[in-house]
């Protein structure tokens, strides 16, 4: 009786080794395509700001370009 409980209990930790094993596995494949899609969409959002900030400093280029042709001081007024 001893020997069936000591294989049952072989068994037991054996089958459970096995699921943990699995279960990681498919959980780890699971995270992959995840990451690579906020990737991707962390991508996206670092262009759209890049070109945000490269527009906005070309206004402001074009309106100090544009304001240091104008007279300034008391010559402004007349």
């Amino acid at each position: 009786m001893l020997i069936f409980l000591v294989g049952a209990l072989l068994g037991v930790l054996a089958g459970g080794m096995l699921c943990v094993r699995y279960l990681r596995r498919e959980i780890a494949a699971d995270i992959g395509p995840a990451l690579r899609r906020m990737r991707t969409q962390l991508d996206n959002l670092e262009s759209a700001m890049n070109l945000e900030l490269a527009t906005r400093y070309a206004e402001l280029g074009e309106r100090l370009s544009r304001d240091r042709g104008l007279p300034r001081g008391r010559d402004a007024d007349r």
